[in-house]
């Protein structure tokens, strides 16, 4: 098929790039590069430079490339960011995806796979997060993205775009070739592996009293890899649908950080710091669904291999991308 990638300059739309061409896919990746990077663009790709809120640029880029599908991972994703700038997140998030889908409709292109969050789940009912819990998002972020989930429907309803939402919590780890470089990063593993290279003093962790088997939060963690290949069995969907990805099982922040001093085998200095507002104890999510109906079977199941993994990349490129 030939794939449309919104965002593909990215770090989790790169290594989705990646792995389609590598399964022979033709793809054409539109990025801004706000976020994203030229470099992290695989060279097989074709790529246009634009920009969602231009609505000119999406649509000549789509009418050019005349995808199959569209992949859409463009979106501003930090949680506290949005609780202070909430108007860049219902712009970036909702208002430019607006632009996307009447940009498809004017292409004629009617598939998407939607690369949304399970934050549009807030504090869940119960974990693991299954495809059926209420929607009840606690921040702009989460909000966003429930939005266009919302919206979705509505254009399958009045213009047949069918689509794939998937949801899910912390993308990790690399391929040999791409890996993790935000320009302002929020991630615990990156943010951990940069004490061992030398880049940060020490590691904070932010609460420690919780009802956990170690007393810090737990959380999910999916290996980048595995993640993209879960975006491309949703290409064979025949209808649209919903599915949440998650190990099920998760792990605490102080497993995360003994994880990263056997993989590295530096010490890793942690201090410890009062709770942060709002994180919950425990968020994972369930892949029952996705692995009954697409057969998405991850490979990287142990969080050492994840760990492995983005170490190897970020020793490799110690400052990240050039651009």
């Amino acid at each position: 098929m030939h794939i449309f990638v919104n965002g593909g300059a990215g770090y989790i739309g790169s290594i989705c790039v990646e792995e389609m061409l590598n399964a022979g896919h033709q793809i054409t990746v539109f990025d801004n590069l706000s976020e994203g990077h030229r470099s992290a663009v695989d060279p097989r790709a074709a790529f246009f430079q634009g920009d969602l809120a231009n609505y000119g640029d999406i649509s000549q880029a789509l009418k050019q490339a005349a995808p199959d599908a569209v992949m859409h991972f463009a979106a501003a994703s930090l949680v506290p960011e949005s609780m202070v700038n909430p108007s860049k997140y219902f712009r970036n998030n909702v208002a430019n995806g607006i632009n996307l889908l009447d940009a498809m409709v004017e292409a004629g292109v009617r598939r998407l796979v939607f690369s949304s969050s399970c934050a549009i789940f807030g504090t869940p009912d119960r974990v693991p997060m299954t495809e059926d819990l209420p929607v009840k998002p606690l921040s702009p972020y989460g909000q966003s993205k429930a939005m266009f989930e919302s919206m979705l429907k509505w254009y399958e309803q009045i213009h047949g775009i069918q689509h794939v939402n998937l949801r899910y919590f912390n993308a990790a780890g690399a391929s040999e070739n791409f890996g993790e470089h935000h320009r302002r990063e929020t991630h615990i593993i990156p943010n951990v592996l940069a004490v061992a290279l030398g880049k940060k003093e020490q590691v904070e962790v932010y609460g420690t009293d919780y009802l956990t088997p170690d007393g810090t939060c737990v959380r999910d963690y999916i290996h980048i890899v595995d993640l993209a290949n879960a975006h491309m069995l949703a290409l064979e969907c025949r209808q649209s649908a919903n599915f949440n990805l998650g190990s099920g099982d998760g792990y605490t922040v102080k497993q995360v950080i003994e994880t990263c001093r056997k993989v590295t085998g530096h010490p890793i200095p942690a201090v410890e710091r009062p709770r942060r507002p709002g994180d919950p104890p425990k968020l994972v999510a369930s892949s029952k669904k996705i692995s009954a109906e697409l057969a998405w079977k991850p490979k990287f199941n142990k969080l050492q291999d994840i760990v492995a993994s983005a170490w190897a990349w970020h020793k490799a490129h110690p400052n990240g991308y050039p651009d």
